[in-house]
């Protein structure tokens, strides 16, 4: 028999929100340039801890997470988001919430 714990202590992925809100923008970036504006989003709202550096590795490990679910198409260097796909992923999403 399966126990689900009663709480649920995973916080909000603000990388990924970030990376995604940038992405659903029509332009395509270089890892930098997209780096710049998760990272100066991520410092707006206060949420840029664990330096720089470490900020960037989890932002490109991210990255190539959304690369690999087809979410994000990657030509040559330059990133697209594809937001038919990630639209669909929300409502997936959502929907799974829903069911729990």
């Amino acid at each position: 028999m399966q126990r689900k714990s009663a709480f649920s202590r995973r916080l909000p992925d603000l990388v990924t929100e970030e990376l995604i809100a940038a992405l659903t923008k029509r332009t395509s970036f270089e890892f930098q340039q997209l780096f710049s504006v998760v990272h100066e989003n991520l410092r707006n709202r206060n949420a840029a801890s664990g330096g720089e550096e470490m900020l960037r590795l989890r932002a490109y490990e991210k990255l190539q997470n959304l690369v690999s679910r087809g979410l994000v198409k990657k030509t040559g260097k330059k990133y697209r988001g594809l937001t038919a796909a990630i639209n669909a992923a929300k409502e997936a999403e959502k929907a799974a919430a829903a069911a729990n």
